[in-house]
């Protein structure tokens, strides 16, 4: 965690920054999207095929197809978030729409080779959803918000008269802190220090009461192209060009209040808020192929490239502090962060890269023969390996300066650090009763994180019903996703940090209208 803090202040003012480690597995570490018959059977695709869920896992699965279909996948997430942080509990909820695997699959048949056949599709998903809400509060006597701006300021090597001038370095953080006087320098014995005003209060053995509101909204929306060849009805294989779109918006909301009834120890509460906003758009690759060794036995191998995005970060923030005078009485200062950005906001252009994946899978198919309305049914498993760590940050200048080449430097740094490689575990099957199908799923999302004692993991549930008869196919399905995160409101450097650990129970009715023609 030593070099997180100096990330706050490698990067000149004139491109304010705003990318911290936690935007590498934003766009990572999320549950994938499908199709209702998709997410009741686990979201396996890796070597099932026929499903236009396949154009975004593996491609090669477009190749079963030897007819045309149109698919529409609209969803609602019913959401439940659970925090404890400081041994008391919280509970929001935030409920919203999404949208899945929507679009076309046109496949034909090579008239001269019945065996042979190609496919096509376009599809638009909504890949990541980011709607939520994060509550939590509790008493905290072990340290305070204030503290990571005094870090921040002593570490930086700058004085107080450049960190307040209007070409700040730190115009989100320190700069705040000391112009609302929430951190000043201070003279112990013949020791300059900086120190924040609620430190007093820790230091009489006193809590602070903190409270955390941190609300998210947006999400990541993929178009994408997809293209399949099938030789022999026993090589598949298939490629995607993707454009994932990025939206993400974020509002915090942090209070710290003395719990104490001392009106003489300096400090009385102040609250910090930050709007950030990321937009962007990129590019990636899927390639795989599948294998039917036996006619009831696919196997299948897919890749993904890394997603290479073009971001654009806009970020204001404010602090209000309200400290006592040694007569007792309370003086309030406030102030944005667009004092030393211009009266702007803040923005950042830069360049992202996701990690790959790499996808292994198998399915057993029940009676499978040329007309899929006999078959009685299948189960399938698929093993994704993803590179959490393998998120960079770059500029997107031509001719970066020192200091970007530094910030983002660090910053990779800081992400090979905390995360890790993970594996994603998915088991599905679906049982036909002539028109009417019965289909069962579990996914398991392993911790990105490397510190064990984060105990984080995705778990999802899905069951669902479909109905196929002349042409026309409706699903219905229901997954429950039980995510167990880390959040955290502030870091230090000199010791452990405090965190929430959070628990979303977020319900996902889907439903997949489609027909074939």
């Amino acid at each position: 965690m030593k070099k997180y803090l100096l990330l706050l202040f490698l990067y000149p003012a004139a491109d304010t920054f705003a990318q911290i480690p936690e935007d590498a597995v934003r766009y990572s570490w999320y549950p994938q999207n499908g199709t209702a018959r998709n997410l009741a059977i686990g979201g396996v695709m890796g070597s099932l095929g026929g499903d236009i869920t396949a154009t975004y896992v593996n491609p090669a699965g477009l190749g079963f197809y030897k007819t045309r279909e149109f698919v529409f996948t609209p969803g609602i997430f019913l959401n439940k978030q659970k925090a404890n942080y400081r041994e008391t509990s919280t509970t929001e909820k935030k409920n919203a729409f999404g949208l899945g695997p929507t679009g076309f699959v046109i496949g034909s048949v090579n008239r001269y080779q019945p065996k042979n056949s190609s496919a096509f599709s376009i599809a638009i998903t909504q890949t990541a959803n980011f709607n939520n809400i994060i509550r939590y509060k509790g008493l905290n006597n072990y340290s305070s918000f204030s503290e990571q701006f005094a870090e921040e300021f002593s570490k930086s090597g700058l004085s107080i008269n450049e960190v307040l001038n209007t070409n700040s370095q730190l115009p989100y953080t320190s700069a705040l802190a000391l112009q609302t006087y929430l951190i000043d320098t201070v003279r112990v014995g013949s020791v300059l220090q900086v120190r924040g005003a609620p430190e007093n209060i820790l230091d009489a053995g006193q809590a602070l009461r903190q409270e955390m509101l941190k609300t998210t909204n947006g999400g990541i929306y993929e178009l994408a192209i997809g293209g399949a060849y099938n030789q022999g009805d026993k090589w598949f294989f298939g490629g995607t060009l993707g454009i994932p779109i990025v939206n993400y918006k974020s509002n915090i909301e942090f209070t710290e209040s003395d719990t104490s009834s001392n009106t003489l120890n300096g400090f009385k509460n102040a609250t910090y808020v930050d709007h950030f906003k990321t937009s962007g758009v990129g590019v990636n690759l899927k390639l795989g192929v599948i294998y039917r060794p036996q006619e009831y036995i696919r196997l299948g191998l897919a890749l993904h490239t890394p997603s290479l995005y073009l971001m654009k970060d806009e970020h204001t923030a404010s602090l209000t502090s309200n400290l006592e005078t040694p007569s007792g009485q309370t003086e309030t200062f406030s102030e944005s962060s667009i004092l030393f950005t211009n009266n702007q906001p803040g923005e950042s252009r830069y360049m992202q890269t996701s990690p790959w994946k790499a996808i292994i899978s198998a399915s057993y198919v029940f009676r499978e023969i040329e007309n899929v309305k006999k078959q009685k049914g299948f189960i399938s498993a698929d093993i994704e390996y993803v590179n959490h760590k393998g998120s960079r940050f770059s500029s997107d200048a031509e001719a970066p300066s020192t200091e970007e080449k530094d910030y983002y430097k660090a910053l990779n740094n800081v992400v090979k650090e905390q995360y890790k490689g993970a594996f994603n575990f998915k088991v599905g099957g679906e049982v036909k009763f002539n028109i009417v199908m019965a289909r069962l799923g579990f996914g398991y999302y392993m911790n990105p994180y490397k510190d064990a004692g984060f105990k984080v993991n995705r778990m999802l549930l899905s069951g669902g019903l479909g109905y196929r008869h002349k042409g026309i196919f409706i699903d219905l399905t229901y997954v429950h996703n039980l995510t167990k995160d880390a959040s955290f409101p502030y870091r230090l450097e000199d010791r452990a940090n405090t965190y929430a650990a959070t628990k979303q129970n977020l319900g996902n009715v889907v439903a997949t209208v489609g027909w074939k023609f």
